[in-house]
């Protein structure tokens, strides 16, 4: 089965990325905020996984002999730094157009990730687990979000962690990650997100807890327009991440 074809996937936002895939790696091009995102959620899944697993904080690979699945990958900004601290990574995006500029830098970069042009449901179907499963900013690009979810939390193998980071509901986020974000301040291009897919931490976590899984814990993410940065915070309105484990 071609990954475009699966139920959850959205033609026109793997069309709309793959139209972008040759920028993924600009830190000053249109994934720009991803860029600036990147360390706050790296950390944040560095310190719950060694916490998870009873790993050494310190060190600089403490994921040896774990699997990580990056669903939705892109053009690999999670999957190359989770690789270089130990895991064995695959990462998977219904778009060639992105799994080829994740290979290209891979290959430059020398990190050691399988790239696959895939979807969750066919993973799923191919019987495949993983210890850990980051599900970063692709909820809200999804054509059948339960269906995708029930998908990829079936990759994650008994004791092993989901990382689901997205967009809520709110008006607040409405305003901020789409009106401003994208027309205002000009930080993503016009159309990136559609406020419909946008969901609430509620939803997505009985979304979840039906799927098998066993939310741990949601975070949320703000911007600090002080430090021009992204942290950790207690707010929820617009940007958070669900940990949740099987």
């Amino acid at each position: 089965m071609k990954a475009q074809t699966a139920p959850s996937v959205d033609p026109s936002e793997v069309e709309k990325f793959s139209r972008m895939a040759a920028e993924w790696w600009d830190p000053t091009g249109k994934f720009a905020p991803l860029h600036k995102f990147n360390p706050v959620r790296l950390k944040f899944i560095r310190e719950t996984v060694t916490a998870h697993v009873r790993r050494d904080a310190k060190s600089l690979r403490p994921f040896e002999r774990l699997s990580l699945l990056d669903i939705g990958c892109g053009g690999g900004l999670l999957s190359e730094p989770m690789s270089k601290m130990g895991f064995k990574v695959t990462g998977v995006d219904p778009s060639e157009k992105n799994i080829g500029t994740a290979r290209a830098h891979a290959a430059q970069s020398g990190a050691v990730v399988e790239y696959r042009v895939a979807d969750a449901e066919t993973l799923a179907q191919e019987g495949q687990s993983f210890d850990v499963v980051l599900n970063m900013e692709v909820v809200e690009h999804v054509a059948d979000l339960r269906g995708y979810l029930e998908s990829t939390a079936a990759l994650v193998k008994p004791g092993g962690l989901m990382f689901v980071a997205t967009l809520n509901r709110t008006l607040k986020a409405l305003a901020l990650a789409k009106v401003a974000a994208e027309y205002i301040l000009r930080w993503l291009p016009p159309g990136t997100h559609d406020w419909d897919k946008f969901v609430a931490p509620d939803a997505l976590r009985a979304i979840l807890e039906d799927s098998g899984l066993k939310v741990l814990k949601t975070q949320g993410i703000a911007f600090d327009p002080l430090g021009w940065d992204w942290r950790l915070s207690n707010d929820t309105d617009v940007n958070y991440m669900v940990v949740a484990e099987r």
